[in-house]
């Protein structure tokens, strides 16, 4: 790490879906951010650390930045808008496939307070046409001083190694800020909960996502197996069924394809015990947005 001559935080900044977590998964090569196809996945900042042969790059996945009526949602895009001010440099991630960019047109206004050096991604170019991403890389030049735009493809791995090189010129000069071995800052139990609202996201319909939250209530660290009890709480009696499933069957597969993504992360054995619980309101109520980590 001696070679280490350049160091800094990058805040991805972007809306909803952008891909954001995608990325950080990518740079990283393993998960530490959950993905969905729907929106507002990720309700927290969360680091994660890249070291490169002359840097190291530590990035702040942050949520989607959007128009928020919940108290819930108000405190998520509080949550990104700060990270702004938090960091050395803004990695804003546009989504290439998209048409209507009035969220980012007010993420942009956000640069103009911040005064951050920002450079602009443009995400998931291997589903948007070519003569469209040229478009789109002229339209965003007209709407602000962006250090440098890159079209990329997160999920592909496209021209990422070049987003990194250009985000690694403009971190300021000076020693690494965190061990070589650390990559992300979040707790196993944090990481369990995330992995478990993951599979509610992906394996629910439209109507849970938004309304759901995973608490890990214990975690016991056995000789061969590590006990795990944690529980999902929603805000109405009619998704409790949807969540359980027939007969238990929706609970059990989430469970079983969690318990999969834990063992792996953890490299242990782990009994998953999985409770579905009714909290009403919580997502407009301080003292659970509280309790549940927001």
């Amino acid at each position: 790490m001696s070679k280490i001559s350049r160091s800094g935080f990058v805040g991805i900044i972007g809306a909803p879906n952008a891909g954001k977590s995608t990325l950080l998964n990518q740079v990283l090569g393993q998960k530490i951010s959950i993905t969905s196809k729907k929106p507002q996945t990720t309700r927290d900042r969360i680091l994660g650390v890249v070291n490169r042969p002359h840097s190291q790059i530590v990035f702040l996945d942050t949520p989607g930045i959007h128009k928020s009526t919940t108290l819930l949602n108000q405190r998520i895009v509080a949550q990104a808008i700060q990270a702004m001010d938090d960091v050395d440099l803004i990695l804003f991630m546009v989504d290439a496939a998209s048409r209507n960019y009035a969220s980012e047109k007010m993420i942009v206004k956000q640069f103009e307070t911040v005064r951050k050096p920002v450079i602009l991604a443009l995400n998931k170019i291997d589903l948007a046409k070519k003569a469209a991403v040229y478009e789109q890389v002229e339209t965003f030049k007209d709407m602000y001083a962006f250090e440098t735009i890159v079209p990329v493809s997160a999920r592909e791995n496209i021209q990422m190694d070049l987003l990194l090189d250009e985000l690694e010129s403009r971190l300021p000069q000076g020693p690494p800020l965190y061990p070589e071995e650390t990559f992300t800052d979040v707790s196993e139990k944090y990481m369990v909960s995330e992995i478990i609202r993951e599979k509610v996201f992906r394996l629910t319909g439209m109507e849970i996502p938004y309304s759901c939250a995973v608490t890990v209530d214990s975690f016991e660290v056995e000789k061969k197996l590590i006990v795990i009890h944690a529980s999902i709480h929603l805000v109405r009696d009619s998704q409790k069924g949807i969540v359980i499933g027939k007969n238990g069957s929706m609970l059990k597969r989430i469970g079983s394809i969690a318990r999969k993504d834990i063992e792996q992360m953890l490299g242990s054995k782990v009994l998953l015990k999985l409770f579905v619980k009714v909290t009403p309101d919580w997502v407009s109520n301080k003292r659970h947005l509280s309790e549940f980590g927001y």
